[in-house]
């Protein structure tokens, strides 16, 4: 009790942790809730380069910027100059009309139109990609449609060559394709253990920093255990109270689909603040100078983003990065995260993540005597 009514006192004295522990985390649930708007890529800017200039291309374009995904926001001369602004990042891609095109398209000799995008940006770029190929689709079939029905065809058989099988899409989990459903949640747990790294990591640093790591341990009595709990158990408290109140803003607020159990994603994220500030007390008691491990820390939060399997399935990765991988909690936070709230899953299918993440306490148990030799030196 002493440690923790000690710590509560150097809490509120000093404003980096109302701003680190308190302020940030706020705003990043404020930040994330936001960001994507309603989650879909809409108005993305792109060119238009017309040198046919008949009513053929002129219905092409208006086709072009009835999508919703488009704004076209400029015409240019030639491929040069749209080619140009694409690398110069004022629109994500152009699509190209050839000259005769439409003379092209009636005679039948191989009428061909191009679209380029910016794909250094691989959300974006895919997007626009995506967008063109559907509203083109009508514009490649013109001719053969045309050309069926001068000949007598009817519509319904015309259908049925053109299209012999129809895709009938469902998007598991995400119906509504919407960017926030399956990026909010993550995207905040992984920034959100980079405030949890460097507050707890400060917290243990900063005693040893400024002389006063006796007495720290004289309150507690000389108990390194208990010293260390006392110490992070206000953060502990309080990380969790942030985590939970994104979870109303996300889950309630933002209307993210929640498909598990919220017990039991409250007891994987309780689970996943303990094992994160467990690394931090593991990474200074290996590397005992604050500066110094404030950058390994960033380091080791900055990875977690891609280790995590969020950007980048895991599966393809190098088999020593998937090794790697597993020393993260925010690795195994995010298989259960998914698995709670997309896929339904019970305490059968997670355990093994919860497991691992129980594993990291322990090992940070384990070093606590050679913390205390750090603290006393």
């Amino acid at each position: 009790m002493n440690v923790l009514l000690r710590e509560w006192r150097r809490m509120t004295s000093r404003r980096i942790y109302l701003g680190a522990a308190v302020v940030l985390p706020l705003f990043l649930i404020f930040f994330m809730a936001t960001i994507f708007g309603d989650g879909q890529m809409r108005h993305l800017p792109i060119g238009i380069v017309d040198g046919d200039n008949t009513a053929t291309s002129r219905s092409i374009v208006r086709s072009i910027a009835a999508v919703p995904t488009f704004d076209v926001v400029a015409h240019y001369a030639d491929d040069a100059e749209a080619r140009a602004a694409v690398r110069r990042r004022e629109v994500y891609g152009y699509l190209s009309i050839p000259p005769r095109f439409e003379e092209a398209m009636v005679s039948g000799t191989g009428a061909t139109l191009c679209y380029y995008y910016h794909y250094a940006l691989l959300a974006v770029g895919g997007e626009v990609m995506g967008a063109f190929e559907k509203a083109l689709i009508p514009v490649r079939m013109a001719p053969i449609v045309d050309e069926a029905i001068a000949l007598g065809d009817t519509e319904a058989n015309i259908e049925t060559f053109l299209l012999p099988m129809t895709a009938d899409d469902h998007a598991l989990y995400n119906p509504s394709l919407d960017y926030a459903v399956y990026l909010a949640v993550p995207i905040y747990f992984i920034m959100f253990q980079i405030l949890v790294l460097l507050v707890t990591l400060y917290a243990v640093g900063s005693e040893r920093k400024q002389g006063t790591s006796t007495v720290w341990l004289a309150s507690a009595r000389g108990n390194m255990l208990w010293a260390v709990v006392g110490k992070l158990l206000p953060y502990t408290l309080m990380f969790i109270l942030e985590a939970m109140l994104a979870g109303v803003v996300f889950f309630r607020w933002e209307h993210i689909p929640m498909a598990g159990n919220v017990g039991l994603l409250a007891l994987t994220t309780v689970l996943f603040i303990i094992a994160t500030q467990s690394v931090a007390v593991i990474l200074y008691t290996l590397f005992p100078m604050l500066s110094l491990v404030i950058s390994v820390v960033s380091m080791v939060g900055s990875l977690g983003a891609t280790l995590s399997g969020l950007t980048f399935p895991l599966s393809a990765m190098s088999p020593v990065v998937g090794w790697v991988a597993r020393l993260f909690p925010v690795r195994h936070f995010t298989e259960a995260m998914q698995c709670v709230v997309y896929f339904d899953g019970g305490f059968a299918e997670c355990w093994p993540q919860l497991a691992v993440l129980c594993l990291f306490p322990l090992v940070a148990v384990a070093l606590l005597p050679r913390l205390k030799r750090i603290l006393n030196s």
